[in-house]
């Protein structure tokens, strides 16, 4: 693991869901894959850009020019295709040891996701995570890349943003996350200041004494 920040720095962390702590990759791939061809597009370019986009900004990317009204149908309908599709959904590697950690320490964690409520909490719920503090595409005027989801879990959690550490593994919530001015750490070959294979290798460098 590649590491630029020290632990004892981050007093909170900030984390993603899906691919993050919930490994829902296949069931996002095929909530996509049926939407484009309800709609006619092609699945490979949708699947390009979708993965930890909020689904209307993805909508918006590959059918430009809709009526906000009809977008917003659209992106409800992407959402519709995930709420029972859970059959797959598990936790991703290491997540419940590094909660777990969290907790032992005293160190405040939220998840901050492009999902909406009734997703999020089917999923992690899925999981068995159960986050103290959530914040869905809901709560939030802009979604990733920009940073407010990721303000606004800071805020929660009563910690400054530059004592918090955002944990993704899509470049998009990486770029929210630098912008709001948080440490990162990245999965699945991403660059971020701690680079992660996978969760459990982070619990590792934060229990570091």
């Amino acid at each position: 693991m590649e590491a630029v920040v020290n632990p004892r720095d981050i007093h909170a962390v900030l984390f993603d869901m899906d691919g993050t702590l919930v490994d829902s990759d296949a069931a996002v791939e095929r909530a996509w894959t049926t939407w484009a061809g309800e709609y006619g597009v092609d699945a490979a370019a949708v699947l390009a850009v979708a993965h930890g986009s909020p689904a209307e900004s993805v909508v918006a990317r590959i059918l430009p020019g809709l009526d906000p009204t009809i977008r917003a149908i659209a992106a409800g309908r992407q959402h519709e295709l995930q709420y029972d599709d859970l059959s797959d959904v598990v936790p991703t590697a290491g997540a419940h040891e590094l909660l777990d950690l969290l907790e032992q320490r005293g160190l405040p964690w939220a998840v901050v996701t492009s999902a909406d409520q009734r997703l999020a909490t089917a999923r992690l719920g899925a999981t068995g995570i159960e986050p103290k503090v959530l914040v869905t595409i809901e709560d939030i005027a802009h979604g990733k890349p920009h940073p407010e989801g990721y303000l606004r879990g800071a805020e929660l959690l009563g910690v400054p943003t530059a004592q918090c550490l955002v944990v993704e593994d899509a470049e998009v919530g990486l770029q929210a996350g630098k912008a709001a001015g948080a440490y990162t750490a990245a999965l699945k070959g991403l660059d971020g200041d701690l680079k992660l294979a996978d969760l459990g290798q982070l619990a590792a460098f934060l229990a570091q004494p």
